[in-house]
């Protein structure tokens, strides 16, 4: 399967032809019971021929270079720093990538709980800043350091976010959008609740897959086994597969925030395990 060629910033638009197939493709792995098509997956996407896949790395895809801080840059002792504002242990803060300015922070209220809050906190001249805590839902069965397909548990780790998209026009993004109806989403969550507009907006976390493609690509770098398709996507009222989901108005606020030049990382997990 193959995608037709997009615009250089972003507005990666599918062919028809595409788009009905990439809708048909949809496998449950982030909010369906069975019988849906749904919340977190990626069907079979474009060819990467020409593009460098990332080496495997675990739970994580975002890994500092060189042993570089984790917070980057030398901020004044005064400044607050990014594991003060988020409550973040040395083992989590150490693999926030020192470019980084922007993070998302994704806490659970438990090791095997669905539900958790996301903070955006960005970084400027006097240091790290959190914005208003937003309630969200991840995993049914709550987190797992090893993620694997159809464990029903969202992946702890830090990971680049470089791609979004949605069945919505682009909102103003700035992350490279795929607007496209391969993004339909039916059927009902694990509480019974309708699935629809989950995938009206979508971030894709960079676990187990390929950045710089549309989330709708399937390529699995660590393989099948260790799932893919999971991303920030609007909340369907219930627990997901994998993902995390949020409001529709706070995931349209993502979308116009985060910035390629600023690195955007998500990191996320329980409190406990985000606190080592």
């Amino acid at each position: 399967m193959t995608f037709a060629t997009w615009p250089a910033r972003r507005g990666r638009h599918l062919t028809m032809a595409s788009a009905v197939l990439a809708a048909a493709a949809l496998l449950t792995a982030c909010g369906a019971t069975t019988g849906s098509t749904a919340a977190g997956t990626s069907p079979g996407g474009p060819s990467t021929a020409g593009r460098t896949a990332p080496a495997p790395s675990g739970t994580a895809s975002a890994q500092p270079s060189g042993g570089a801080s984790v917070l980057g840059g030398h901020p004044s002792e005064d400044a607050p720093t990014l594991a003060h504002l988020a409550g973040l242990g040395p083992q989590t803060a150490a693999r926030v990538p020192a470019d980084a300015r922007q993070v998302i922070v994704v806490t659970g209220e438990g090791r095997n709980s669905p539900r958790s809050r996301v903070v955006l906190y960005q970084r400027t001249a006097s240091g790290w800043h959190g914005g208003a805590g937003w309630a969200a839902h991840n995993a049914v069965k709550g987190w797992t350091a090893d993620h694997h397909l159809d464990d029903l548990r969202s992946p702890i780790g830090v990971f680049t976010l470089s791609d979004a998209g949605g069945l919505l026009s682009d909102p103003g993004s700035k992350l490279p959008y795929t607007h496209s109806g391969g993004f339909a989403a039916t059927g009902t969550g694990f509480e019974g609740e309708s699935l629809a507009g989950s995938f009206d907006y979508v971030i894709a976390i960079d676990y187990n897959r390929v950045p710089g493609t549309t989330p709708l690509d399937w390529t699995r770098p660590l393989g099948q086994a260790k799932g893919g398709g999971v991303w920030l996507h609007v909340d369907h009222g219930g627990p997901t597969h994998a993902c995390v989901s949020l409001a529709k108005a706070h995931m349209r606020q993502l979308l116009r925030t985060l910035d390629p030049t600023q690195h955007p990382v998500v990191v996320m997990g329980d409190g406990a395990s985000l606190r080592r």
